[in-house]
């Protein structure tokens, strides 16, 4: 149930990090992969390790990118079947130093970009009758991760979780299907590869399962909402965190 030959998948931030391994995932799932990311080499050499898959190079914060993300993977493959929404950035620091730069980099990047491209994509899918969209969230849309300042970054992605719901809601009927996924600490540059001992084992002191995620941990939750394992699954946040927002 979690194949996805012939299926189109746009998956954006692939340069690095988590975007990169769901571009590997979904290609071995069987889908054709677009690549989308500022980084366009990245991108580009990836896509020559992968079955058929296409490098654009897209700014998520630019409408005019976005637009021709969409408009070049639908000349290249006919489809999209499936759209995540990984690009992102973050900022750790206490709450009254965060500049206003920084708090609107943060919603054109994680909140305003990931709705533009929903709207693009889910035109698109609206218009097919069928299609998923997994947005990626974050713990600190429900909880604190109290050892990090993350005010602007937790509004971010608690809008993404919003966003995720009333999308499911108005496009259920119409055969788009819209999930959350909210991973926590997994090695990425954002976590910076968890390279620091300390942060390591701080996680593992406060994480219930006792330990940090590993890269592969991430592989069946993204296949189950992307694939038609989840075919009755919508508007829903997964939480793939080791247990933290139960602590």
């Amino acid at each position: 149930m979690s194949a996805l030959d012939g299926r189109v998948a746009i998956v954006t931030g692939t340069s690095s990090g988590l975007g990169r391994r769901f571009a590997e995932v979904l290609d071995g799932a069987g889908a054709r992969v677009v690549l989308a990311s500022r980084r366009h080499q990245e991108d580009v050499e990836l896509a020559a390790r992968l079955q058929d898959a296409l490098a654009v190079t897209c700014d998520v914060r630019s409408p005019a990118d976005r637009k021709s993300l969409v408009e070049d993977a639908i000349s290249r493959f006919g489809q999209i079947d499936i759209l995540v929404n990984n690009a992102g950035v973050a900022y750790a620091g206490p709450a009254e130093d965060e500049s206003p730069e920084h708090v609107q980099n943060l919603i054109d990047t994680n909140l305003s970009a990931v709705f533009g491209l929903c709207q693009l994509v889910g035109r698109h899918m609206l218009a097919r009758g069928s299609g998923v969209i997994v947005n990626l969230a974050s713990p600190s849309a429900t909880v604190s991760l109290d050892r990090y300042g993350l005010a602007g970054y937790g509004a971010t992605k608690a809008g993404v979780v919003a966003l995720t719901r009333e999308l499911a809601y108005q496009w259920g009927g119409r055969g788009v299907r819209v999930n959350a996924l909210a991973p926590s600490f997994f090695p990425s540059a954002t976590t910076g590869w968890l390279a620091d001992p300390e942060q390591v084992a701080w996680i593992s002191a406060n994480a219930p399962l006792g330990r940090p995620p590993r890269p592969g941990e991430l592989d069946g939750p993204l296949l189950f909402l992307a694939s038609d394992a989840s075919s009755y699954v919508t508007g829903q946040t997964l939480y793939v965190d080791g247990g933290w927002t139960c602590r």
